[in-house]
């Protein structure tokens, strides 16, 4: 092969690594989503909060949820971010979350964004204590930034609750 050829097949290589890895045509392309909550009528509001912008414009309502059935879900509604890869939504355990030492207190993932636009659902595992995973992030792994998040409170509630160990 020609050195040509070489730098040729480089830069190839180089282009389509730093495509993958930034993903830039998510930045314009919006996947919408919008589920339905089924049981509201006996439902419990637990938590709730709104969300606030951190690395990218981040809007709606984080409400969290106990079914008729005993599942606990977490609800966002009216809501909005960026796209981008390997987003994800976690519980965080602390007040709010604005950069990567929140997360590191401790987190739990509810899996991947369905959609950075509509209403959507996230299950809640039963075992986790809601008194110290109390604001919801969506957090992008790849870059470890939070775009957003939603510092949750009881109904009717201004106090915080207690820090966790």
């Amino acid at each position: 092969m020609s050195r040509r050829s070489i730098l040729v097949a480089g830069a190839v290589t180089v282009l389509v690594a730093g495509w993958y890895w930034f993903r830039p045509e998510l930045a314009v392309i919006d996947r919408s989503v919008s589920e339905a909550l089924a049981d509201t009528a006996g439902a419990e509001i637990l938590l709730r909060g709104t969300f606030h912008s951190n690395a990218h414009a981040t809007r709606g309502t984080a409400t969290v949820y106990r079914l008729p059935d005993g599942r606990v879900v977490a609800r966002f509604t009216g809501f909005a971010t960026s796209n981008g890869p390997d987003v994800q939504i976690y519980l965080v355990a602390g007040a709010d979350v604005n950069d990567r030492r929140d997360v590191e207190r401790g987190f739990v993932s509810l899996g991947a964004l369905k959609g950075n636009v509509g209403d959507q659902n996230y299950a809640v595992p039963p075992e986790i204590d809601l008194s110290t995973y109390r604001a919801i992030s969506v957090w992008c792994r790849r870059f470890a930034v939070n775009f957003g998040a939603a510092p949750l409170r009881p109904p009717g509630s201004h106090s915080l609750f207690r820090e966790p160990a």
